[in-house]
Protein backbone atom coordinates (compact mmCIF):
# COMPACT_ATOMS: atom_id res chain seq x y z
CA UNK A 1 0.00 0.00 0.00
CA UNK A 2 1.10 3.45 -0.65
CA UNK A 3 0.65 5.86 2.17
CA UNK A 4 1.24 9.59 3.53
CA UNK A 5 0.06 8.70 7.14
CA UNK A 6 1.74 8.42 9.97
CA UNK A 7 3.02 4.58 10.53
CA UNK A 8 1.43 2.86 13.36
CA UNK A 9 1.74 -0.61 12.20
CA UNK A 10 2.22 -2.66 9.02
CA UNK A 11 4.15 -2.03 5.90
CA UNK A 12 4.08 1.24 4.62
CA UNK A 13 5.50 2.31 1.04
CA UNK A 14 6.42 5.40 -1.10
CA UNK A 15 7.36 6.21 -4.01
CA UNK A 16 5.93 5.42 -7.31
CA UNK A 17 7.04 2.92 -8.33
CA UNK A 18 7.94 1.96 -4.93
CA UNK A 19 11.23 3.56 -3.86
CA UNK A 20 11.59 3.94 0.07
CA UNK A 21 9.80 1.11 2.82
CA UNK A 22 8.88 1.83 6.36
CA UNK A 23 8.41 -0.91 8.76
CA UNK A 24 5.84 0.07 12.15
CA UNK A 25 5.55 -2.82 14.51
CA UNK A 26 5.46 -3.48 17.88
CA UNK A 27 7.23 -6.15 20.00
CA UNK A 28 4.51 -7.53 22.65
CA UNK A 29 5.80 -8.05 26.23
CA UNK A 30 4.44 -9.91 29.27
CA UNK A 31 5.93 -10.96 32.15
CA UNK A 32 4.76 -12.12 35.68
CA UNK A 33 6.02 -10.49 38.98
CA UNK A 34 4.70 -12.74 41.99
CA UNK A 35 5.23 -13.59 45.81
CA UNK A 36 5.98 -17.27 45.71
CA UNK A 37 6.77 -18.09 49.48
CA UNK A 38 8.28 -21.37 49.99
CA UNK A 39 10.14 -20.98 46.96
CA UNK A 40 13.10 -23.61 47.58
CA UNK A 41 10.60 -26.19 49.63
CA UNK A 42 10.50 -29.66 46.68
CA UNK A 43 6.58 -29.45 47.29
CA UNK A 44 6.33 -26.07 45.53
CA UNK A 45 6.88 -26.43 41.38
CA UNK A 46 6.93 -22.53 41.10
CA UNK A 47 11.53 -22.82 40.74
CA UNK A 48 10.89 -24.96 37.53
CA UNK A 49 8.13 -25.84 35.62
CA UNK A 50 9.84 -29.18 33.66
CA UNK A 51 12.70 -29.58 31.19
CA UNK A 52 16.36 -28.21 32.15
CA UNK A 53 17.68 -25.53 33.77
CA UNK A 54 21.20 -23.70 33.90
CA UNK A 55 21.20 -21.95 37.52
CA UNK A 56 22.97 -18.85 37.76
CA UNK A 57 23.81 -18.71 41.54
CA UNK A 58 25.84 -15.84 43.36
CA UNK A 59 28.55 -17.44 45.34
CA UNK A 60 27.26 -15.91 48.79
CA UNK A 61 23.90 -17.65 47.84
CA UNK A 62 25.44 -20.59 46.94
CA UNK A 63 26.91 -21.00 50.20
CA UNK A 64 23.73 -20.43 52.16
CA UNK A 65 21.25 -21.89 50.02
CA UNK A 66 23.11 -23.95 47.38
CA UNK A 67 22.35 -27.19 48.88
CA UNK A 68 19.00 -27.22 49.04
CA UNK A 69 18.84 -25.57 45.38
CA UNK A 70 20.36 -28.82 44.52
CA UNK A 71 17.67 -30.67 46.55
CA UNK A 72 14.75 -29.22 45.16
CA UNK A 73 16.67 -30.42 41.40
CA UNK A 74 17.00 -34.05 42.49
CA UNK A 75 13.83 -34.37 44.63
CA UNK A 76 11.51 -33.32 41.38
CA UNK A 77 14.19 -35.51 38.80
CA UNK A 78 14.92 -32.54 36.79
CA UNK A 79 17.99 -32.10 35.27
CA UNK A 80 20.35 -29.01 36.10
CA UNK A 81 23.34 -27.42 35.90
CA UNK A 82 24.55 -24.70 38.89
CA UNK A 83 27.00 -21.92 37.58
CA UNK A 84 28.50 -20.07 40.92
CA UNK A 85 29.48 -16.52 39.78
CA UNK A 86 30.61 -13.41 42.10
CA UNK A 87 28.67 -11.12 41.72
CA UNK A 88 29.85 -7.04 43.00
CA UNK A 89 29.99 -3.68 41.45
CA UNK A 90 33.55 -4.59 40.90
CA UNK A 91 33.15 -7.96 38.89
CA UNK A 92 30.02 -6.21 37.02
CA UNK A 93 31.55 -6.33 33.63
CA UNK A 94 30.94 -7.69 30.21
CA UNK A 95 33.51 -10.54 31.40
CA UNK A 96 31.46 -11.90 34.11
CA UNK A 97 28.69 -11.84 31.22
CA UNK A 98 30.65 -13.99 29.11
CA UNK A 99 31.24 -16.74 32.24
CA UNK A 100 27.67 -17.03 31.85
CA UNK A 101 27.39 -16.95 28.02
CA UNK A 102 29.95 -19.41 28.09
CA UNK A 103 27.97 -21.56 30.25
CA UNK A 104 24.92 -21.25 28.82
CA UNK A 105 26.67 -22.90 25.62
CA UNK A 106 28.32 -25.81 27.32
CA UNK A 107 25.00 -26.41 28.65
CA UNK A 108 23.42 -26.61 25.17
CA UNK A 109 20.59 -24.37 25.98
CA UNK A 110 17.09 -24.01 24.04
CA UNK A 111 16.64 -21.08 22.55
CA UNK A 112 13.28 -20.85 23.60
CA UNK A 113 12.09 -23.57 26.43
CA UNK A 114 14.72 -23.20 28.92
CA UNK A 115 14.99 -20.42 30.73
CA UNK A 116 17.98 -19.52 32.51
CA UNK A 117 17.37 -18.82 36.63
CA UNK A 118 19.33 -16.16 38.04
CA UNK A 119 19.47 -16.57 41.84
CA UNK A 120 21.21 -13.48 43.80
CA UNK A 121 21.07 -9.82 44.22
CA UNK A 122 20.73 -7.01 41.32
CA UNK A 123 24.24 -7.16 39.96
CA UNK A 124 23.71 -11.04 39.20
CA UNK A 125 20.40 -10.52 38.08
CA UNK A 126 21.61 -7.75 35.76
CA UNK A 127 24.47 -9.97 34.48
CA UNK A 128 22.57 -12.63 33.74
CA UNK A 129 19.81 -10.41 31.89
CA UNK A 130 22.44 -9.34 29.91
CA UNK A 131 23.76 -12.53 28.96
CA UNK A 132 20.29 -13.64 28.14
CA UNK A 133 19.63 -10.64 25.92
CA UNK A 134 22.52 -11.29 24.21
CA UNK A 135 22.61 -15.26 23.52
CA UNK A 136 20.92 -16.03 20.24
CA UNK A 137 20.08 -12.45 20.32
CA UNK A 138 16.81 -13.37 23.24
CA UNK A 139 16.95 -16.15 25.46
CA UNK A 140 14.31 -16.44 28.32
CA UNK A 141 15.28 -16.46 32.06
CA UNK A 142 13.63 -15.91 35.41
CA UNK A 143 14.94 -13.85 38.51
CA UNK A 144 14.80 -15.27 42.22
CA UNK A 145 16.28 -11.58 44.41
CA UNK A 146 17.38 -12.69 47.13
CA UNK A 147 18.24 -9.35 48.47
CA UNK A 148 15.73 -6.83 49.38
CA UNK A 149 16.87 -3.98 46.61
CA UNK A 150 16.72 -6.95 44.37
CA UNK A 151 12.94 -7.56 45.85
CA UNK A 152 12.04 -4.21 45.34
CA UNK A 153 13.94 -2.75 42.25
CA UNK A 154 16.65 -4.69 40.58
CA UNK A 155 14.16 -7.78 39.95
CA UNK A 156 10.71 -6.06 38.70
CA UNK A 157 11.85 -4.14 35.63
CA UNK A 158 12.87 -4.54 32.31
CA UNK A 159 16.73 -3.48 33.06
CA UNK A 160 19.84 -5.37 32.50
CA UNK A 161 23.34 -3.90 32.15
CA UNK A 162 26.83 -4.09 33.50
CA UNK A 163 29.51 -1.55 34.40
CA UNK A 164 31.62 0.15 31.69
CA UNK A 165 35.33 2.61 32.67
CA UNK A 166 33.94 4.03 35.67
CA UNK A 167 30.63 4.53 34.78
CA UNK A 168 27.95 2.49 35.95
CA UNK A 169 25.61 0.50 33.84
CA UNK A 170 26.87 2.19 30.86
CA UNK A 171 26.18 -1.21 28.89
CA UNK A 172 22.59 -2.77 28.86
CA UNK A 173 19.61 -3.75 27.42
CA UNK A 174 15.39 -3.73 28.17
CA UNK A 175 15.16 -7.77 28.41
CA UNK A 176 12.81 -8.39 31.11
CA UNK A 177 12.72 -11.52 32.85
CA UNK A 178 9.38 -13.81 32.10
CA UNK A 179 8.64 -14.15 35.35
CA UNK A 180 10.40 -13.11 38.76
CA UNK A 181 9.65 -15.02 41.75
CA UNK A 182 9.78 -13.17 45.27
CA UNK A 183 10.71 -15.46 48.58
CA UNK A 184 10.89 -12.46 51.46
CA UNK A 185 12.25 -15.97 52.92
CA UNK A 186 15.65 -15.02 51.45
CA UNK A 187 16.26 -11.98 53.11
CA UNK A 188 16.55 -14.08 56.86
CA UNK A 189 20.54 -14.46 56.00
CA UNK A 190 20.65 -10.69 54.88
CA UNK A 191 22.66 -8.39 56.14
CA UNK A 192 22.01 -5.24 58.26
CA UNK A 193 23.83 -3.26 55.90
CA UNK A 194 22.54 -4.52 52.96
CA UNK A 195 18.83 -4.64 54.15
CA UNK A 196 19.13 -1.28 54.90
CA UNK A 197 20.62 -0.55 51.05
CA UNK A 198 17.07 -2.14 49.86
CA UNK A 199 15.48 0.06 51.79
CA UNK A 200 17.10 3.07 49.98
CA UNK A 201 14.81 2.09 47.87
CA UNK A 202 11.67 1.54 49.48
CA UNK A 203 12.00 5.15 50.49
CA UNK A 204 12.42 6.24 47.58
CA UNK A 205 8.97 5.08 45.93
CA UNK A 206 7.56 6.24 49.16
CA UNK A 207 9.18 9.91 48.71
CA UNK A 208 7.60 10.03 45.44
CA UNK A 209 4.80 8.50 44.73
CA UNK A 210 3.08 7.35 48.01
CA UNK A 211 2.87 8.61 50.95
CA UNK A 212 0.84 5.54 52.80
CA UNK A 213 4.47 3.85 52.43
CA UNK A 214 6.33 6.67 54.11
CA UNK A 215 3.88 6.39 57.06
CA UNK A 216 4.65 2.54 57.29
CA UNK A 217 8.28 3.17 56.90
CA UNK A 218 8.69 5.68 59.43
CA UNK A 219 6.72 3.70 62.00
CA UNK A 220 7.98 -0.08 61.18
CA UNK A 221 10.89 0.49 59.50
CA UNK A 222 13.43 0.01 62.15
CA UNK A 223 11.43 -3.02 63.35
CA UNK A 224 11.51 -4.65 59.76
CA UNK A 225 15.09 -4.33 59.47
CA UNK A 226 16.13 -5.76 62.93
CA UNK A 227 13.82 -9.09 62.46
CA UNK A 228 14.92 -9.18 58.28
CA UNK A 229 11.15 -8.77 57.19
CA UNK A 230 10.69 -12.25 59.46
CA UNK A 231 9.33 -11.26 62.81
CA UNK A 232 5.99 -9.54 64.11
CA UNK A 233 6.10 -6.54 62.50
CA UNK A 234 3.71 -6.44 59.48
CA UNK A 235 6.09 -6.48 56.65
CA UNK A 236 3.87 -7.68 53.94
CA UNK A 237 2.20 -3.76 52.82
CA UNK A 238 5.77 -2.53 52.77
CA UNK A 239 7.01 -4.96 50.47
CA UNK A 240 3.64 -5.28 48.09
CA UNK A 241 3.35 -1.11 47.75
CA UNK A 242 7.00 -1.04 46.79
CA UNK A 243 6.69 -3.67 44.36
CA UNK A 244 3.01 -1.97 43.12
CA UNK A 245 4.45 1.47 43.26
CA UNK A 246 7.49 -0.03 40.93
CA UNK A 247 5.54 -1.98 38.46
CA UNK A 248 3.03 1.54 38.11
CA UNK A 249 5.71 3.53 37.61
CA UNK A 250 7.30 0.97 34.87
CA UNK A 251 4.87 -0.36 33.02
CA UNK A 252 3.30 3.31 30.84
CA UNK A 253 7.35 3.42 30.07
CA UNK A 254 9.02 0.43 29.96
CA UNK A 255 11.37 1.15 27.37
CA UNK A 256 11.69 4.94 28.50
CA UNK A 257 10.62 6.52 25.41
CA UNK A 258 9.87 9.58 28.32
CA UNK A 259 12.85 10.98 30.06
CA UNK A 260 10.96 12.55 32.88
CA UNK A 261 10.76 9.20 35.13
CA UNK A 262 9.88 9.54 39.16
CA UNK A 263 11.52 6.19 39.62
CA UNK A 264 14.86 8.53 38.35
CA UNK A 265 15.03 10.40 41.73
CA UNK A 266 18.08 9.44 43.88
CA UNK A 267 19.55 8.40 40.63
CA UNK A 268 21.09 11.90 39.40
CA UNK A 269 23.98 12.12 41.37
CA UNK A 270 24.25 8.33 42.78
CA UNK A 271 25.59 6.96 40.14
CA UNK A 272 28.93 9.19 39.77
CA UNK A 273 29.30 9.02 43.52
CA UNK A 274 28.79 5.62 43.92
CA UNK A 275 31.36 4.35 41.25
CA UNK A 276 34.13 7.35 42.58
CA UNK A 277 33.73 5.69 45.90
CA UNK A 278 34.10 2.03 45.33
CA UNK A 279 33.84 -0.03 47.22
CA UNK A 280 32.80 1.84 50.01
CA UNK A 281 29.07 2.41 49.10
CA UNK A 282 26.15 0.21 48.39
CA UNK A 283 24.01 1.48 45.43
CA UNK A 284 21.30 2.18 47.89
CA UNK A 285 23.73 4.06 50.29
CA UNK A 286 24.51 6.35 47.18
CA UNK A 287 20.60 6.56 46.30
CA UNK A 288 20.04 7.54 50.07
CA UNK A 289 23.02 10.06 49.65
CA UNK A 290 21.53 11.58 46.65
CA UNK A 291 17.86 11.74 48.33
CA UNK A 292 19.72 13.73 51.20
CA UNK A 293 20.99 16.00 48.97
CA UNK A 294 18.06 16.51 46.75
CA UNK A 295 15.79 16.83 49.77
CA UNK A 296 17.29 19.73 51.31
CA UNK A 297 17.66 21.10 47.44
CA UNK A 298 13.60 20.78 47.67
CA UNK A 299 13.13 22.63 51.07
CA UNK A 300 15.82 25.46 49.97
CA UNK A 301 12.27 26.02 46.66
CA UNK A 302 9.89 25.61 49.02
CA UNK A 303 8.41 21.99 47.59
CA UNK A 304 9.12 20.53 51.37
CA UNK A 305 8.84 22.59 54.56
CA UNK A 306 10.86 22.15 57.40
CA UNK A 307 9.41 19.39 59.64
CA UNK A 308 9.35 17.28 56.73
CA UNK A 309 12.84 18.02 55.73
CA UNK A 310 14.20 16.84 58.53
CA UNK A 311 11.92 14.04 59.51
CA UNK A 312 12.88 12.66 56.28
CA UNK A 313 16.79 12.98 56.95
CA UNK A 314 15.59 10.95 60.56
CA UNK A 315 14.27 8.33 59.14
CA UNK A 316 17.15 7.93 56.53
CA UNK A 317 19.56 7.50 59.99
CA UNK A 318 17.37 5.30 61.39
CA UNK A 319 17.25 3.33 58.71
CA UNK A 320 20.95 3.17 59.09
CA UNK A 321 21.42 5.01 55.97
CA UNK A 322 24.30 7.60 55.42
CA UNK A 323 23.08 11.32 54.78
CA UNK A 324 26.32 13.11 53.87
CA UNK A 325 29.47 12.04 52.51
CA UNK A 326 32.69 13.80 50.99
CA UNK A 327 32.19 13.17 47.48
CA UNK A 328 28.95 15.38 48.08
CA UNK A 329 30.62 18.23 46.87
CA UNK A 330 30.11 20.79 44.14
CA UNK A 331 32.85 18.97 41.94
CA UNK A 332 31.87 15.21 41.85
CA UNK A 333 28.24 16.96 41.73
CA UNK A 334 29.05 18.89 38.69
CA UNK A 335 30.28 15.98 36.89
CA UNK A 336 27.09 13.80 37.87
CA UNK A 337 25.26 16.31 36.75
CA UNK A 338 26.95 16.65 33.35
CA UNK A 339 26.16 12.90 32.83
CA UNK A 340 22.89 12.93 33.31
CA UNK A 341 22.20 15.54 31.41
CA UNK A 342 23.57 13.72 28.35
CA UNK A 343 21.61 10.28 29.64
CA UNK A 344 18.37 12.58 29.75
CA UNK A 345 18.72 13.73 26.06
CA UNK A 346 19.86 17.00 26.74
CA UNK A 347 18.00 18.15 29.67
CA UNK A 348 17.89 17.52 33.45
CA UNK A 349 14.69 16.75 33.87
CA UNK A 350 15.43 16.37 37.57
CA UNK A 351 13.06 15.08 40.11
CA UNK A 352 12.41 16.64 43.56
CA UNK A 353 9.57 15.92 45.61
CA UNK A 354 6.83 17.84 46.53
CA UNK A 355 6.09 17.61 50.23
CA UNK A 356 6.20 13.74 51.07
CA UNK A 357 4.61 11.20 48.29
CA UNK A 358 5.09 13.35 45.19
CA UNK A 359 7.12 15.23 42.95
CA UNK A 360 7.66 17.12 39.82
CA UNK A 361 10.36 17.95 37.29
CA UNK A 362 12.97 20.74 36.93
CA UNK A 363 15.46 21.61 34.50
CA UNK A 364 16.87 24.66 36.20
CA UNK A 365 19.44 23.50 38.88
CA UNK A 366 22.88 25.42 39.05
CA UNK A 367 26.01 24.60 40.31
CA UNK A 368 25.85 27.45 42.54
CA UNK A 369 22.52 26.09 44.20
CA UNK A 370 24.23 22.47 44.24
CA UNK A 371 26.97 23.81 46.24
CA UNK A 372 24.71 25.62 48.61
CA UNK A 373 23.15 22.27 49.10
CA UNK A 374 25.81 20.30 49.76
CA UNK A 375 27.11 22.89 52.89
CA UNK A 376 23.72 23.17 54.11
CA UNK A 377 23.51 18.79 53.81
CA UNK A 378 26.79 18.38 55.76
CA UNK A 379 25.59 20.96 58.01
CA UNK A 380 22.41 19.58 58.96
CA UNK A 381 23.87 15.86 59.32
CA UNK A 382 26.95 17.20 61.61
CA UNK A 383 24.18 18.88 63.89
CA UNK A 384 22.46 14.99 63.80
CA UNK A 385 25.36 13.57 65.56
Amino acid sequence: MTTTETPSHGLFTRGEPVSAWTVATALPVTYEVRFTPGLLDPANPALAAGGRRLVVVEETVDRLYGGRIRRWFEARGLPYRLCVLPAHEQVKTMDSVYRVVEQMDRFGLARRGEPVLAVGGGVLMDVVGLACSLYRRSTPFVRIPTTLIGLVDAGVGAKTGVNFGDHKNRLGTYHPAVATLLDPAFLATLDRRHLGNGMAEVLKIALVRDRRLFELLDRDGEALVAERFQGPTPGGEVLTRAVHGMLSELQPNLWEHRLERSMDYGHSFSPTVEMRALPELLHGEAVCLDMALTTVIAHRRGLLDTGQRDRIHRLMRRLGLPVWHPLIEPATLGDALTDTVRHRDGRQRFPLPIGIGDCCFVDDVTAAELAAAARETEELSCAAR
